[in-house]
């Protein structure tokens, strides 16, 4: 085993990869003993990775203890490296221009949030805005603009899911981090081989679209389930339902069975995808030649064609698809009757949209310039704007001592359940893999817990505040995991 002391030979590092060419993992594991400390560092190898320190009585239990850890990584095909021998995952961030809209006038702009970096990631549901940007940062936002929260995530966030009340952040590392607690978890890694471009998520299953116009499909256990490469390449549409999943990149949209049985139908579009957008019976397609499209999900029939000015870089309706809006890459936002009559275009005022949300006559929409704006669509506000008259804008301010919350490095541990009551689940092995299942009365103990992988160990019981059933048979964390010792 390769073991490296320190210069002051106080302490001892063993670093370890695992790295399949061409798919599969593509992770590091690196411990190091110092006295009676252990520190575990782990993660995607080019990133810094998570980091986990324990002490223990004496030098030689500390030593035992990590080559127990060592130990284990070996028996599953980790061996010997040196840090820096491999590159990292390839990343692939969108390029994007953004040019002065054409527009007379401007959107009734009610507030504006600066997130710092450009931002893709949006989410608005009837309690909060969530904002995601290149920097790793996430905020939450209440409907009137006041910051509520910030999650310092490792990387640059792609987008923004929510699946149920589950929120998730897909990042440029390939991990894909559950918001839906204090403290977010990773409950996703794709694999290296997939150059990330959208995510979706839906009854706990993850749908990835990537720069080779590939679909990887990955399970509630963060195991892969199936995949298939479309006709296309660059696929920054990926959307889901229980009926199928719908694929869009350079070639147009392909519908795929959701059990990965074969493809459904693939109709070209306009030009290549570029967003993409899903209402009950119908899938929305921006694209490079300046349109958005409606297809039915049962046929893939183009219905409708929404004729903007400009390449579309994001689109969305409002329910049911009576309006449908668009965002060009000149600053500008479009709505459109169902039947594709454009009602107005105007200015954003703050850059050109990347993706957007519609709820109760708001559009929200995060910018080239980093922004997350709040536009008042409403008739009489948009009428008036047409006019010339809007609101003057708020530019809201991140308080000084706003709550940041980042990814947990180490679990805390309890030596029973809290009185205010808690969840006891179980690491079992099974077949092979570890897989976690309730303890506790009260649950089906035969369904599985979506559970962060980097800290299953078998044997090892955990208390969390609750869990909640989800469609297809198995259970989602709500709240803090402590290790019950």
């Amino acid at each position: 085993m390769s073991v490296t002391p320190s210069a002051s030979g106080a302490s001892e590092r063993t670093y370890l990869e695992l790295s399949q060419e061409g798919a599969g993992a593509h992770k590091f594991y690196e411990v190091t003993v110092d006295g009676t400390t252990v520190t575990v560092r782990y993660g995607r190898i080019g990133a810094a990775g998570q980091t986990q320190t324990s002490s223990f009585a004496t030098e030689d239990k500390a030593r035992a203890a990590a080559a127990k850890k060592v130990g284990e990584k070996v028996r599953k095909g980790y061996a010997p490296a040196e840090p820096g021998g491999r590159a990292a995952r390839p990343v692939t961030r969108r390029q994007v221009a953004s040019a002065p809209s054409t527009a007379r006038a401007v959107a009734p702009v009610l507030w504006r949030f600066r997130t710092g970096a450009a931002a893709f990631g949006i989410h608005v549901d009837e309690d909060r805005c969530w904002v995601g940007n290149q920097d790793g940062d996430v905020f939450t936002l209440g409907h009137g603009g006041e910051v509520l929260a910030r999650y310092r995530l490792p990387d640059g966030v792609k987008c923004l899911v929510a699946d149920d009340f589950w929120i998730y952040a897909g990042c440029d590392d390939g991990t894909v981090y559950d918001l839906s607690s204090k403290l977010p978890f990773a409950a996703y890694e794709v694999t290296a081989s997939v150059d990330i471009f959208w995510l979706d998520i839906h009854e706990g299953v993850l749908n990835v679209a990537d720069r080779d116009g590939g679909l990887t499909v990955i399970d509630h256990e963060d195991e892969h389930q199936w995949s298939r490469r479309s006709d296309g390449t660059y696929a920054w549409m990926v959307r889901r339902d229980a009926h199928a999943v719908y694929h869009g990149h350079s070639a147009g949209v392909t519908a795929y069975a959701p059990d990965g049985g074969g493809r459904l139908w693939h109709s070209a579009t306009d030009g290549p995808v570029l967003f993409g957008w899903q209402e009950d019976r119908s899938v929305y397609a921006g694209t490079a030649r300046r349109s958005v499209q409606r297809l039915s999900k049962a046929t893939g029939r183009i219905e409708a064609t929404y004729r903007c000015d400009a390449v579309v870089y994001s689109c969305a309706t409002a329910p049911g698809g009576r309006y449908v809006f668009a965002g060009d890459n000149s600053s500008s936002v479009y709505c459109f009757d169902a039947d594709g009559t454009r009602l107005w275009k105007l200015g954003t005022g703050s850059g050109s949209a990347l993706s957007m949300q519609y709820l109760d006559e708001r559009l929200y929409m995060v910018t080239t310039d980093g922004s997350l704006v709040c536009v008042d669509a409403s008739d009489a506000a948009i009428s008036a704007a047409r006019s010339g008259t809007v609101p003057v804008p708020r530019d809201i301010k991140s308080a000084a001592a706003l709550p940041t919350y980042t990814p947990a490095t180490t679990v805390a541990t309890v030596e029973a359940v809290p009185a205010s009551g808690g969840v006891v689940v179980e690491c079992v092995q099974e077949g092979g893999r570890l897989r976690v299942h309730v303890v506790s009365d009260g649950y089906e103990p035969a369904w599985n817990v979506q559970f962060p992988r980097h800290i299953r160990r078998a044997g090892a019981r955990y208390v969390v505040d609750a869990l909640a059933p989800a469609s297809g048979g198995f259970y989602r964390v709500r709240g803090e995991i402590r290790q019950l010792i």
